[in-house]
């Protein structure tokens, strides 16, 4: 796995963010109100120090939609610890004068502290400045290869055992939230990290809650952020319809067929253009894929929610094919078996 200089996890604005960060939402069990915090600091003019505490070091990357730098822990470090490093997450400088902008991190924040495990990352805390009224998150800084980076590096795509081996525990995380109420909503390449860990979903910035989950938490909308990435939003998204587990669902699999494949299941068009163009109907499995496993991809790709009932857990059970050469000798024909050797 080729070293990558700490991308950002996730900025939500297109694809041009290729993030490598992880956070953990662990602050314990009190609860934290959501900072009214102006944000109105120039990212350009982000302070040395945050919080008289979080020394910053450099911008790790910047999206439309948010910042992440390195950074350093100071009173960690005061107290021995010997990896006082983390990653900081502030909006971005274009959102910084909306009144919602404190509001949409601690959003993220509490959607993922929601989050237990091992295939999410982690976010510590949710914080303000008080000098420069900032508000920020801090998460855990985290070495890897973002997948975008590794399907370029796989043009032709990849054998199913690794293809697997990444797919499995990403639909494991996605079904975890799901599970637990949390929509992640930017399902996409660049928010899916392969680290020394193991796989890791990130950047839950255009996450939602599903009804009836977190009710306190304050109302955003972000219909006029108009931060879908049309080549992995569901169709109803960019019609304006809710986020729903449908849509996740839509994201993964065009992830998921790409690994396997090395292209883009409706050539990175936006979902409503290869709607509109039947592209659906011209589908066909991505080569390497078990015959078995179509069946359920080709649903989770459909363009219709009505048709795309599949559940990431669904989806997962799906495509635990073990394709060992052992299972693979074991489905030849019984007369093939039972030819005696020469």
């Amino acid at each position: 796995m080729t070293e990558v200089s700490e991308p950002v996890p996730a900025l939500p604005a297109g694809d041009a963010q290729h993030s490598r960060l992880t956070c953990y939402a662990g602050a314990g069990s009190r609860k934290v109100k959501p900072a009214l915090a102006s944000n109105r600091a120039s990212i350009n003019a982000m302070p040395d120090l945050l919080a008289g505490r979080y020394r910053i070091e450099r911008l790790l990357g910047a999206g439309g939609m948010g910042a992440v730098y390195r950074a350093r822990d100071l009173l960690s470090e005061q107290y021995g610890e010997p990896e006082a490093y983390l990653a900081i997450k502030v909006v971005s400088e274009e959102l910084a004068e909306s009144p919602d902008a404190s509001a949409l991190l601690y959003n993220e924040f509490a959607l993922t502290r929601r989050l237990h495990h091992e295939n999410v990352l982690r976010f510590y805390s949710f914080e303000v400045d008080t000098v420069c009224q900032r508000a920020f998150i801090t998460m855990e800084l985290m070495r890897g290869l973002p997948l975008d980076k590794l399907l370029c590096e796989r043009p032709l795509g990849m054998p199913w055992n690794e293809v697997r081996d990444i797919a499995l525990p990403l639909l494991d995380a996605l079904a975890h939230a799901h599970a637990r109420g949390v929509l992640h909503g930017d399902l996409k390449p660049s928010n899916i990290m392969l680290s020394d860990d193991g796989v890791r979903l990130f950047d839950f910035g255009l996450g939602q809650a599903e009804k009836g989950t977190l009710r306190g938490l304050p109302h955003v909308s972000r219909d006029r952020f108009n931060a879908w990435t049309p080549g992995y939003a569901a169709p109803e998204l960019l019609e304006g319809q809710p986020l729903s587990t449908r849509a996740d669902v839509y994201g993964a699999a065009c992830v998921i067929f790409e690994l396997a494949g090395g292209r883009h299941p409706f050539h990175r068009m936006s979902s409503t253009q290869a709607r509109d163009q039947h592209l659906e109907s011209q589908l066909r499995p991505p080569g390497g894929l078990p015959k078995s496993c179509w069946p359920a991809l080709k649903t989770a790709l459909a363009f219709d929610p009505a048709i795309r009932t599949i559940t990431a857990a669904q989806l997962r059970s799906a495509l635990s094919v073990n394709s060992s050469w052992l299972q693979r000798l074991s489905r030849r024909r019984p007369a093939e078996m039972e030819r005696a050797p020469s």
